[in-house]
């Protein structure tokens, strides 16, 4: 277990910093209905190939909602972050990559996979899903985020990548998931 958690509780929140409960009301056929849903920002997020080491780069979080509700202590992610500023979505994806992986990627490197929606029933998001090869010439830091972020970086070699993948012991998100995928529907040889 990564990380230790004491004194878990739920308290309603009042104050909101990145979400915004709502309910929204409309009519569908000529009937009102209502919905209870979360305003949030967009996202990016990143499949990282190390070159060298012949692995996928991930991070490892601590995600209370997960916690929650299925006491697992941490997730298996990409590398992300919230669309929240005025600038590209690769720039953005960039600095995130800086952040919580030490690794400086140049804009040009970024590869874009697609587009998606997360959390359709209750937030309807857009993720924006990216792809690009690291090597140790382009570490710059140890990683690990910033502020009050605890990140912790796994490797997943790329012979256990598969396996991982449907290895229901580690907690992982769909964007992960799908980004595998893309990733293995490629020629893996292409790889640079």
């Amino acid at each position: 277990m990564p990380f230790k958690i004491t004194n878990f509780s739920i308290i309603p929140q009042q104050e909101q910093k990145f979400v915004q409960p709502v309910q929204l009301r409309y009519f569908q056929d000529g009937n009102e209905r209502t919905w209870e849903a979360v305003k949030s920002h967009d996202s990016v997020s990143v499949l990282l190939y190390h070159r060298d080491k012949n692995a996928f780069l991930l991070v490892k979080q601590f995600r209370p909602p997960i916690y929650m509700t299925h006491n697992r202590t941490c997730t298996y992610e990409l590398c992300a972050g919230i669309v929240d500023k005025e600038v590209s979505l690769e720039q953005i994806i960039r600095e995130e990559i800086d952040e919580e992986c030490g690794y400086a990627v140049p804009l040009a490197a970024l590869e874009k996979i697609s587009s998606f929606f997360t959390n359709v029933g209750v937030t309807g998001s857009q993720q924006h899903l990216f792809f690009t090869t690291i090597d140790e010439s382009m570490k710059i830091h140890t990683g690990g985020g910033i502020n009050d972020e605890q990140i912790i970086l796994e490797f997943v070699p790329l012979s256990q990548a598969r396996e991982f993948l449907f290895d229901e012991n580690f907690a992982k998100t769909p964007g992960l998931m799908f980004a595998f995928y893309w990733f293995f529907e490629r020629d893996e040889r292409t790889v640079k």
